[in-house]
């Protein structure tokens, strides 16, 4: 992987960083996410985990989720194993408030978003550990571990500022691995259409008293289409140590990934190709005692280099795009509990750099790109972002409230420091029946290609202003033997929400901030867990979700590249049936009606814009279990159905991938 920065710069950072987190000890920052307590989860039935109460740390007090103050998703290990789709964003695809939107296949670059948010307004979290990308959203998902290690994803719906951070701003995901000590031994082989073939290995291990992870992948495709091949590689290590007081947790990652990427960022220039890698590593100490306290440091480095012409390039283009980013930071947090009170207070460091030839300002020594030879990084860019937590979480009976504050230091905030506060009540109605309303402010900073990014197609502004916005939702939750029920209404007031856009006929596409963009929705969803039927039926488990989002501003007078053509309606239905003994079918059923349109481009012009049609996505995965073997069939876009996610961006139509794998679990 290319290694350009300045040692002497990114020590210097990175000591910075951790000195200031760990030194401040007055000021203890928050950085922990959803974690579910193993002793409340019942034995599995087959293929299945049933969930009683499930304990959720989303907020800083933990909470029964059924009383959870707020709304979180959870995707368990099984569903994950047992899903038609072997990467990330396939796996995210049919949860609830979600919207996927994909240039290539396998997760080559996609673009999450949350009720109707852009993908830069999400925060992507490892462990609990924020990963997310300064350069771009784009890169979000460009994570160093395969889906083989995942035990589980944990999705926060609504405004997570207040305690994550800026760029929380409409949620967040979490990420979390298997545990050296709980994760099972797997190995598995696929292959399919189009010359697609992967294989992974979960490895645990022990070395003396210590437990290790290793999990090692790679997949290949020739592509579906002209220029879409693709070609990825990633490991993944972790381990933990306890004492009698205190547990410490390291991990580390690589991933790199290269494909073709055709019109991924502009259709007049079909034969793109793009080259990533990103290395990862954290280590956290905390408190064994209730984790009342706990501390950590962690550095993402990620390379990109971007091609507009793959090959026989114009006398005119002289060189590819190329970025070197990391971001380093640390977190240090303190709670205190007493009878019904719990307080907890923080403090949360973030350091973001870029190299690059196109992006930030103009560096008076050029630095070398390792790799590319007569090759230079021109430009850099960095900032530094301190926040301050303080939450308080009252508990009483069958009423929950949690009030919390950020204080948010950055020169890109118009008074270089700005407040966000948040409150979040819940109130148990019934053994059966909750209900909860929140109020949260957030902000989301523009990221390095917002503000600079220049070529024949874009250009970048810095002198955008940060994206602010007040949400508020309020809800029920239903949760009586085996069956669990929501309905939710939420809305979100933003100012400055940032956008690619450009008028009707013109060609350039420019990085403003819009003025007032307010979405406001419903969800709704009910699933019947597999403890609901009897061991021998067809339907072992099924979930239907809907959810309808409206923005009051539309893209009339000028085309819109991602805020305003968001999911409208999108209605999901997931189901897992027994078809004989061992033989399970999962499918999966998602129709999507977006918002917006695109323009066609055709013959070196843009065509008059087009509404976006919707869409019926249906995959399904057939399985059987042979003690520890187990045998996959599985399809997506069944009826190869025509996918538009982005512009004149072809996408995978019907795939068929069949696999083998042997999973053998720890001895405790």
């Amino acid at each position: 992987m290319p290694v350009c920065l300045s040692t002497k710069l990114l020590k210097s950072n990175l000591i910075s960083v951790a000195v200031s987190a760990f030194t401040i000890i007055s000021l203890v920052g928050l950085n922990c996410f959803a974690q579910i307590d193993s002793s409340v989860i019942n034995n599995t039935i087959k293929n299945h985990i049933t969930l009683d109460s499930v304990v959720i740390s989303a907020q800083h007090a933990p909470d029964i989720e059924s009383e959870l103050l707020r709304v979180v998703h959870v995707v368990q290990a099984e569903e994950i194993r047992n899903s038609p789709v072997n990467d990330l964003a396939g796996l995210l695809e049919y949860v609830r408030g979600i919207d996927i939107r994909q240039r290539g296949t396998d997760g080559a670059q996609a673009d999450i978003s949350i009720r109707g948010s852009s993908f830069d307004q999400i925060v992507i979290l490892l462990n609990g550990i924020n990963i997310s990308d300064p350069q771009t959203g784009h890169h979000n998902l460009n994570i160093p571990i395969d889906v083989s290690s995942i035990e589980r994803i944990e999705i926060l719906e609504g405004s997570g500022a207040r305690t994550y951070g800026p760029n929380a701003f409409a949620g967040a995901i979490n990420i979390i691995t298997y545990l050296p000590e709980k994760s099972p031994t797997l190995f598995s082989l696929r292959g399919g259409l189009y010359g697609s073939a992967e294989i992974s290995a979960n490895m645990p291990f022990k070395i003396k008293s210590t437990r290790h992870l290793l999990s090692v992948s790679a997949s290949t495709t020739d592509g579906y289409t002209s220029n879409s091949d693709f070609k990825r590689a990633n490991v993944y290590y972790r381990t933990n140590i306890k004492t009698k007081k205190t547990k410490t947790d390291f991990q580390a990652g690589f991933i790199n990934k290269r494909f073709g990427a055709n019109s991924f960022y502009s259709p007049k220039y079909p034969n793109q190709y793009e080259k990533t890698s990103t290395l990862f590593t954290s280590a956290e100490i905390s408190s064994l005692k209730n984790s009342s306290w706990h501390a950590n440091i962690y550095w993402r480095r990620h390379y990109d280099c971007f091609e507009l012409f793959r090959n026989n390039p114009p006398d005119w283009y002289k060189n590819h795009n190329y970025h070197l980013s990391d971001a380093a930071g640390s977190t240090f947090n303190k709670s205190f509990s007493w009878k019904n009170h719990k307080t907890t207070i923080g403090t949360d460091l973030r350091l973001e750099h870029i190299f690059s030839n196109v992006l930030g300002d103009n560096l008076k020594v050029p630095v070398p790109v390792q790799g590319a030879d007569s090759v230079f990084y021109t430009k850099s860019a960095q900032r530094n972002s301190i926040s301050i937590l303080a939450e308080h979480r009252y508990f009483v009976n069958n009423f929950s409230i949690a009030g919390g504050l950020l204080f948010f230091i950055n020169k890109q905030l118009n008074y270089k420091q700005s407040l966000y506060p948040g409150i979040d009540i819940a109130y148990q109605i019934s053994p059966k029946l909750g209900s909860f309303v929140s109020a949260n402010r957030s902000l989301r900073l523009p990221n390095f290609t917002n503000l600079y990014y220049s070529s024949p197609t874009n250009i970048g502004n810095p002198l955008l202003k940060p994206e602010e916005a007040v949400s508020i939702e309020g809800g029920f939750k239903w949760n009586n033997n085996g069956v669990r029920a929501e309905i939710l209404g939420f809305g979100r007031f933003g100012n400055n929400m940032i956008d690619w856009i450009r008028s009707d006929t013109a060609m350039i596409w420019e990085s403003k901030n819009l003025t007032r963009v307010n979405v406001n929705g419903i969800e709704t969803g009910i699933s019947f867990m597999p403890g609901f039927f009897p061991k021998k039926c067809l339907l072992q488990q099924i979930s239907i979700n809907y959810s309808f989002y409206n923005s009051n501003k539309s893209s009339e007078g000028f085309v819109s590249l991602y805020v305003l053509d968001y999911i409208k309606h999108k209605f999901d239905i997931k189901a897992t049936n027994l078809i004989a003994k061992n033989l399970n079918l999962t499918w999966q059923i998602s129709w999507q009606d977006r918002a917006g349109g695109y323009t066609p481009f055709a013959d070196g012009a843009f065509l008059p814009e087009v509404e976006y049609k919707p869409v019926i996505l249906v995959d399904a995965s057939l399985f059987y279990q042979l003690q520890n073997l187990k045998f996959s069939i599985d399809c997506t876009n069944l009826f190869n159905i025509e996918i538009i996610d982005h512009a004149n961006v072809p996408q995978l139509g019907f795939m068929l991938m069949c696999g083998i794998s042997l999973m053998l679990e720890q001895n405790k």
